[in-house]
This record gives structure tokens, sequence and C-alpha cells, in this order.
């Protein structure tokens, strides 16, 4: 697998782990498990990490060009947050609960710690996607640098 793309992986599990813990702190954990048909709260737990971790590799597979330092990142990290909260929050996990598209509900208390929870999430995303490419690039750089002394 491309390093950007475990880069992202591991920014999204990262963020995903910071978010999940203000959502179980809220008790929201089971209703995220409830999109597959469970109450436990281990079970969103994983239904949120594996969510967190597809979006996190999906982050690299957009953003991978324009992202190249920790400023790009915490700004592309949080419009990716925005826009997660608008598709998850607002779209999809209301329509898989069968409660509608809940765009007209967007600044209500509940949807606004959602938007702070997925803001932090796409920060904390980009961050350690930086972190976690440009420490491979150094290594990479390295490795280059190591084997061309060799090779002279």
């Amino acid at each position: 697998m491309d390093q950007k793309v475990i880069g992202g992986v591991v920014g999204g599990i990262a963020g995903g782990i910071v978010f999940g813990m203000l959502m179980a702190m809220m008790g929201m954990m089971p209703m995220i498990a409830s999109m597959i048909g469970s109450q436990a709260t281990a079970v969103g737990w994983i239904v949120h990490l594996v969510i967190s971790a597809v979006t996190g590799g999906l982050f690299a597979l957009v953003f991978a060009k324009l992202v190249r330092n920790y400023s790009e990142g915490i700004g592309y990290g949080l419009l990716y947050g925005l826009i997660w909260w608008v598709l998850g929050a607002l779209i999809a996990m209301p329509v898989i609960l069968g409660m509608g598209v809940q765009i007209s509900n967007a600044f209500d208390t509940m949807r606004l710690m959602s938007l702070m929870g997925h803001a932090i999430f796409g920060v904390i995303l980009g961050v350690v996607y930086v972190l976690y490419v440009a420490k491979r690039h150094e290594g990479a750089e390295h490795e280059h640098a190591h084997e061309h002394a060799h090779n002279h």
C-alpha cells in the first residue's frame, strides 16, 4: 500500500480515537453501533474507527498533492473534517438510522458538538498525516544519501 495512504489511515485512526473519546463522553457510541444493528459501546468504537481509517485513507488519495507541510495539513484536514460533518453527521448517518437528512438541524447543540468533533478529527488527521509522510520521506532521503555515499 502507498505510504501516503498508510499515513492517511494512521492519521484517521489517531483523529478517530480523539473524536471517539469525545463521542463516548457524550454517550454516542451506542448510536454509532446502531448503524449496524447493535447497541454495544464496543461495537460503536469498532464502527467509528473503521470509518475513521477509511476516511483517513481517502484524505490521502484526495489531498496528497496539496498537503506538504503542517499548515496545509491543518487547513485541508479542517476542511475535510467539515466535509465529513456534512456528508456523515448530517446526511449518511441520519439516513442510515431512519431520521432523514438533518441539514435543517445543522446548528442544534448535538450537531454543533459533532461539528467540533469532526473539525478536531480533521486537524489531527492532517497533522499526523504530514508527520507520518515527512518521517517516511526523511528516512528514504537518508537511505538514498547513505547508498550514494557507499557507491562512490
